[in-house]
C-alpha cells in the first residue's frame, strides 16, 4: 500500500505541528527525535483534508494526494482586516433587479471554482453543481414553479395564500417574474438524498457563491420558491433531470445588477445566549 505521506527530513523541524493539527490524529509523532510518520490505520481513516500539508511552515510534508507545490500560498498582505471583513459582508445585497444581459459561462465557472472550497462534513465534498444559463431556459423552468403554485392554491389554498402564491401567479400572468426575478442564470446545489452531509454542505457552498458573485461584477439572490418547488413538483425535477437519488438543497439567481447600492442598512441586534 502506498504510504499516506512522506516527510522531507532536511526541511522538517520536528515541531510536531502537523500531528497536533491533524483532525483525526493519524500522524504519529511519539518519537520526537525522528520525523512524523503515518499512524498504523492512517490510510483507512484519512479524509484528505490537506491540513497537514497546509499547516507545515517548512513545506516538509507531502501527502500522496497533495504536495506543497499544489497549494496556493497564503499572502498575508491579502488577509482582510476587521474593518474590511465587516465592509465586505455588510456590502452584500440580495439582488432582485437585473440587466437584460447574459452571464458569461467563464464567470459562472470561476464563481463555482471558488465556492468549491467551502467546508463540508468529513471533507466529503458532496455538492453537485447544476447551472441553468440563459434567460429563456430559466423562464421555461420558472413556468414549472408557477404550475406548482397553482396546484398548491387548488389543493392547499390556505397554505398557498399564506405563502403569497396567489399574488406571485397573478404577477406571472402580467409578465412579472417574482420567482427568478428575470435573472439570466440559476445555479443549483444538489446532493445525495440520503447523504447526511449534503444539506449543510450545499447551503454553505451556495453561501460562498453568493459572496463570490460581486467579484465577477454579478449579483445574486436565493431562489427559495424555486428550491421549494424542486423538492415537491415532479415535472420540475424531471425537467432538471434529477434522479430519485438526488435532492436539491439550494438555488441561486445570478445576473448583472441593474442598480448599485450606496449604503449598507442596519440590522437588528443579534440575539445571544451566553453560557460561561
Amino acid at each position: 500500500m502506498e504510504q499516506l505521506f512522506v516527510v522531507d527530513e532536511q526541511k522538517c523541524s520536528k515541531d510536531g505541528i502537523c500531528a497536533m493539527e491533524c483532525p483525526l490524529a493519524i500522524i504519529d509523532f511519539s518519537d520526537t527525535q525522528n520525523v512524523p510518520k503515518p499512524a498504523a490505520n492512517a490510510n483507512a481513516i484519512c479524509i484528505n483534508c490537506g491540513h497537514c500539508v497546509a499547516v507545515c511552515p517548512h513545506g516538509a510534508l507531502t501527502h500522496k494526494y497533495l504536495s506543497p507545490a499544489d497549494c496556493l500560498p497564503v499572502d498575508k498582505d491579502m488577509i482582510l482586516s476587521e474593518v474590511e471583513v465587516e465592509h465586505f459582508l455588510r456590502h452584500r445585497r440580495s439582488i432582485r433587479t437585473y440587466k437584460n444581459k447574459p452571464v458569461e459561462k467563464e464567470k459562472l465557472e470561476k464563481m463555482i471554482a471558488i465556492s468549491a472550497y467551502a467546508p463540508s462534513g468529513h471533507n466529503s465534498q458532496p455538492v453537485h453543481w447544476q447551472v441553468i444559463n440563459g434567460k429563456e431556459k430559466v423562464n421555461e423552468l420558472t413556468a414549472h414553479v408557477i404550475d406548482w403554485m397553482q396546484y398548491m392554491l387548488k389543493e392547499q389554498p390556505d397554505l398557498g395564500k399564506m405563502m403569497n402564491f396567489d399574488m406571485i401567479t397573478a404577477a406571472w400572468d402580467f409578465g412579472v417574474d417574482v420567482v427568478c426575478r428575470g435573472g439570466a442564470a440559476l445555479v443549483l446545489t444538489n446532493g445525495g438524498a440520503k447523504d447526511p452531509f449534503a444539506d449543510a454542505a450545499c447551503k454553505i457552498a451556495m453561501t460562498f457563491l453568493d459572496l463570490a458573485a460581486p467579484s465577477q461584477g454579478l449579483g445574486s439572490c436565493w431562489a427559495g420558491y424555486f428550491n421549494l418547488a424542486v423538492r415537491s413538483w415532479e415535472p420540475l425535477r424531471k425537467a432538471l433531470g434529477l434522479s430519485d437519488q438526488m435532492k436539491n438543497y439550494g438555488a441561486m439567481i445570478v445576473g448583472y445588477p441593474k442598480f448599485k447600492y450606496s449604503r449598507m442598512p442596519t440590522r437588528n441586534a443579534p440575539r445571544i445566549t451566553w453560557m460561561e
